[in-house]
């Protein structure tokens, strides 16, 4: 098949995880079905897992072989010693190898212009890669809300609407969404951006001032993160989700054509 006709190729970061199995500790590089299908579905791609494996993830022979790099979400978080605190700080769990891994490959896959599009901890890592910082702990910090999931409702329902966001007037996300002002998303982060990275503009505010989402200022290509969930089922559906993975399809389309997308 040409590189016109296949479909892009998407790199997705797993997680490494363990779990117990007839008294052994296994290791594990797993990425939630969530990501998979957003990209197959929506994005209409083919999804590559990238497991964690640090320096020997390949870097740019890697990024050679694909033509988007989705960074998704997941239950650890960014080792405090990656923005500036102390290593020993209490705001794990924390996977190291995924880290590295990510960091590394967030900094190629810009310089180069090969479209991007973050979520969640991607949406972190996007930031720390850059030079920004994190709240380890955003519902401690006077003047912002609580933005953890429910655990009082069914885990599913926790991925629907949550809170409003204001978009940036003139951004990407507002062109995306077809009309300035307010959306809902959903919110499952105990963490947040607190310095935003330079080189990054803002896309969306929650009202108490986090920022929800930011694309990468002068970027090559599609570079675009949000702290949000729009992967889910329940939130794949709404019109701004939908938007935000088709036009990060269309670039990864046009990048396996040789005509880089900016978006």
């Amino acid at each position: 098949m040409s590189s016109s006709s296949r479909p892009p190729l998407i790199g997705i970061t797993c997680c490494t995880t363990t779990e117990e199995f007839e008294g052994a500790t296994l290791a594990n590089y797993k990425v939630g079905d969530k990501y998979v299908d957003a990209i197959a579905e929506t994005a209409g791609a083919m999804p590559v897992l990238i497991p964690g494996l640090g320096a020997n993830a390949g870097g740019d022979s890697l990024l050679d072989r694909l033509d988007g790099l989705f960074l998704t979400g997941s239950p650890s978080n960014i080792e405090p010693h990656r923005y500036g605190l102390e290593t020993d700080a209490d705001c794990g769990p924390h996977d190291g190898g995924r880290d590295e891994t990510t960091l590394d490959l967030i900094r190629r896959a810009l310089d180069r212009g090969l479209p991007l599009l973050a979520v969640c901890r991607g949406h972190q890592e996007v930031n720390v890669a850059l030079g920004g910082t994190l709240h380890p702990f955003l519902h401690n910090v006077p003047g912002h809300f609580d933005h953890r999931s429910r655990k009082d409702i069914p885990f599913d329902r926790r991925y629907d609407i949550a809170h409003a966001v204001e978009l940036t007037p003139g951004g990407v996300l507002e062109r995306l969404n077809g009309a300035p002002g307010r959306v809902l998303v959903n919110s499952l982060h105990a963490q947040g951006v607190d310095r935003l990275a330079d080189g990054l503009s803002v896309e969306a505010k929650s009202d108490d001032g986090v920022v929800e989402a930011y694309s990468v200022t002068g970027a090559k290509g599609f570079a675009l993160s949000v702290q949000w969930h729009p992967e889910h089922k329940i939130s794949r559906v709404w019109p701004l989700s939908q938007a935000i993975f088709t036009a990060f399809g269309d670039a990864a389309r046009a990048w396996a054509k040789g005509d880089a997308q900016a978006a």
